[in-house]
């Protein structure tokens, strides 16, 4: 392990976090919540001050002979993942010194769940926190949708080449790739593409009647795929306009962001071929579809059930989290539907969690092609997406990835379990945080949290939301003896 250039990365970290947390204190200082701003004021300062540290710690190692200053991908996943373990730590403090979290734990896990665009919660009522609390709660999910490695990446220039495995170990999918040849610059797009929607989501709120700070946080945790609300009804109380489009938006930031970039590049034939967009939107029609005339007999209109299940579909497959209605009572199929969306995910390439469409694909892909192989033992087939053929890499780290998953679902289950809570509320629980969805169903349902459950099923919860969020490997290679060996 180079801790020379992890330490580096930590530092930059420390540093943004710490610019990150004056504008919450800003939104505070208009609101005239001294207390609060003063919190943020301190933990900005501690951040800075940790930054500083270790950037001093780094100058003297660089003094040192033979000092490496490459980052591999060893080096990118440790970063990564101790990255965001130190971005949660650091971001809980406010929550503490406020006094309006005062557990440190359940702070750390509504940070985590901010970060992470998880969007389960330990609060029982949202409404108690302070604008400048409210503010960074959903902040975080904007801070931590396309990724804040990403953001660093599209600011300063880290490692030349090299920082492309930061991309790679924070980004989404089974294969990540540049959209232009240089990785800054693929990093810069993203941050565009990701602005714009979220400038464009405000303004369209602003119209519809929201306030500033109401279309603020909700568009964070809307493009963000987040999901904290600022009321304890979530999105129930605003109008049906504000829900479509929140509906609306919430599709938009599950899509491959992919197809945006071809879209700004006039390539309009690559945008729409693109397989996984087919898919995910087909999934969403179909399943509003169903839901809709499932549920019909519980609203006073068509147009309500149809609004309703579009919502709710589009909520848990991009792992949003939203809601507009309690749909725990929904009647079995749908409910049903609904946790088979969760494992679903969004589209690689998204803000969205999940398993990703794109490995769904590969998978009933490479099953056809075993099966075909069973059939024609001499038959040489590739697997292909978009018309080209995916490497034995991607179909490899696939399968090794869908193993983990269950594994590390199965495992949580069993540990959270200890609480003896009913299998739906443990089982729908851990499924809402590695997948970064936020509810689940029963006793984590639209309408109850994650206060109840004790402090080792929290951090449980809180391993499977950063797991998840950073599509576990990052997360697992930390507990590996030999990632830290030196060279």
């Amino acid at each position: 392990m180079n801790f020379y250039i992890v330490l580096i990365v930590i530092s930059w970290l420390a540093w943004l976090e710490s610019g990150f947390m004056l504008i919450p204190a800003a939104v505070g200082a208009f609101y005239r919540e001294w207390p609060a701003v003063l919190s943020f004021v301190i933990a900005a300062a501690g951040s800075l001050l940790f930054g500083t540290l270790l950037k001093i710690i780094t100058n003297i190692l660089s003094r040192k002979k033979n000092v490496k200053k490459e980052l591999y991908s060893r080096e990118g996943a440790a970063a990564v993942a101790i990255g965001w373990i130190v971005l949660s730590l650091i971001g809980a403090v406010p929550f503490t010194l406020s006094g309006e979290i005062p557990s440190y734990v359940d702070a750390l896990f509504e940070t985590i769940s901010g970060f992470t665009t998880t969007g389960g919660s330990i609060l029982n009522d949202v409404e108690a926190l302070s604008h400048t609390c409210l503010f960074w709660r959903s902040f975080t999910h904007w801070i931590g949708g396309m990724g804040v490695f990403v953001f660093i990446m599209a600011i300063f220039p880290l490692m030349g080449g090299y920082s492309m495995n930061l991309m790679r170990a924070e980004s989404t999918g089974p294969s990540v790739n540049k959209l232009v040849p240089k990785a800054q610059n693929t990093a810069k797009y993203l941050y565009g593409m990701y602005l714009a929607l979220t400038v464009v989501g405000f303004i369209v709120y602003m119209v519809l009647g929201m306030s500033p700070f109401e279309a603020a946080t909700t568009i964070f945790g809307t493009v963000g795929t987040g999901g904290f609300g600022i009321l304890n009804t979530s999105i129930t109380s605003y109008s049906p306009a504000i829900q479509w489009a929140i509906t609306i938006f919430m599709i938009l930031s599950g899509i491959n962001y992919t197809l945006y970039f071809c879209l700004i590049r006039r390539q309009f034939k690559e945008a729409f071929s693109i397989e996984e967009v087919k898919w995910y939107i087909g999934i969403i029609l179909a399943s509003t579809a169903i839901i809709a005339l499932n549920i019909r007999g519980m609203y006073a209109t068509t147009g309500d059930s149809i609004r309703h299940a579009a919502f709710q579909v589009g909520s848990i497959i991009t792992t949003t989290g939203f809601s507009t209605t309690d749909f725990d009572l929904w009647p079995s199929l749908s409910k049903t539907i609904l946790v088979l969306l969760m494992f679903c995910g969004a589209c690689s390439g998204s803000t969205g969690g999940g398993m990703k469409i794109s490995r769904l694909l590969i998978m009933s892909k490479t099953i056809r092609k075993e099966l075909s192989s069973m059939i024609h033992p001499n038959e040489v087939k590739k697997i292909q997406m978009d018309g080209k053929p995916i490497s034995h890499e991607t179909v490899r780290s696939t399968n090794v990835y869908l193993a983990s998953y269950f594994f590390i679902l199965l495992l949580s289950t069993l540990l959270v379990s200890i609480d003896n809570f009913d299998f739906t509320t443990n089982f729908t629980g851990v499924v809402a945080m590695l997948n970064n969805i936020g509810p689940g169903i029963g006793g984590v349902g639209p309408t109850c949290n994650f206060a109840n459950f004790s402090v080792f099923s929290k951090f449980i919860f809180m391993f499977d939301m950063l797991a998840g969020r950073l599509e576990l490997f990052p997360m697992l290679i930390i507990f590996k003896l030999g990632c830290w060996k030196k060279y």
